[in-house]
């Protein structure tokens, strides 16, 4: 659904501080392939996520050795998060309202 991307985002980085690979793969597969995230929205996200300080990000290296930016989930974006997920759980119960036969 449209303006999804950032909570998904956020709930991921719940889980522990991810890279942008790190981030789009853990989507896919919480969502048994259903969701796929590409870099072209991902990474535009993820900078819009770090300009409203609801992660934060530093480098490091990943398991191959590579230097990645990995991203952590701020107090901020733990509050935020709860914000969307009220807003996205209206959302459905709304659909589902619209949805239900009379």
């Amino acid at each position: 659904m449209p303006g999804t991307l950032d909570m998904l985002i956020l709930k991921t980085l719940t889980r522990a501080p991810l890279h942008g690979y790190g981030i789009a793969l853990s989507i896919k597969r919480q969502s048994e392939d259903v969701l796929t995230v590409e870099e072209g929205s991902l990474y535009p996200a993820l900078q819009r996520l770090l300009l409203q300080g609801w992660v934060k990000a530093e480098w490091k290296k990943t398991e191959t050795n590579r230097l990645a930016r990995y991203y952590t989930l701020t107090a901020a974006g733990r509050r935020q998060l709860g914000v969307e997920t009220s807003q996205f759980e209206q959302m459905i119960a709304a659909i589902g309202r619209v949805m239900q036969d009379a």
